[in-house]
């Protein structure tokens, strides 16, 4: 079954995928700067009508929570990454890397970015799970 993104249920799924991953509970044993928010702007055009994101509550390796948020909720997280839909399709696939895109504006970071790359290891074990979620693109049919 292929999970539709964004929505609760791939929440759900990554959720899973991050919390029996050892690699990333190594990677971010370190993490205690709080959540991170990811998200994807609206695309009218591929039936994404509003912003949508992702509140993922990482704390110290452990992956305590992701769920769907608005916009406003997601600029409250102390991380908030932002970007197209076809930038973070692109991440998924493992065709765009996230910390890179963050350097070259593809995707916008409000919070540190010297924390972001100091836990490098942890976003790239974060995409690695992403790609373990059967997904279903608004924009393939």
């Amino acid at each position: 079954m292929a999970f539709t993104f964004p929505s609760e249920d791939w929440a759900a799924e990554f959720k899973k995928q991050v919390s029996s991953s050892a690699a990333y509970k190594q990677a971010a044993a370190g993490w205690t700067f709080g959540p991170v928010a990811l998200l994807t702007k609206a695309d009218p055009a591929i039936g994404l009508g509003e912003d949508v994101a992702m509140w993922l509550d990482l704390d110290r390796g452990e992956c305590r929570e992701v769920k769907v948020v608005s916009k406003a909720e997601a600029e409250k997280a102390p991380f908030c990454i932002s970007g197209e839909y076809a930038r973070w399709k692109s991440v998924i696939r493992k065709e765009l890397d996230p910390i890179k895109a963050m350097m070259q504006k593809k995707l916008e970071l409000k919070g540190q970015m010297t924390t972001i790359v100091k836990y490098v290891n942890a976003s790239k074990e974060l995409v690695e799970c992403a790609t373990r979620v059967p997904t279903k693109f608004l924009d393939e049919k």
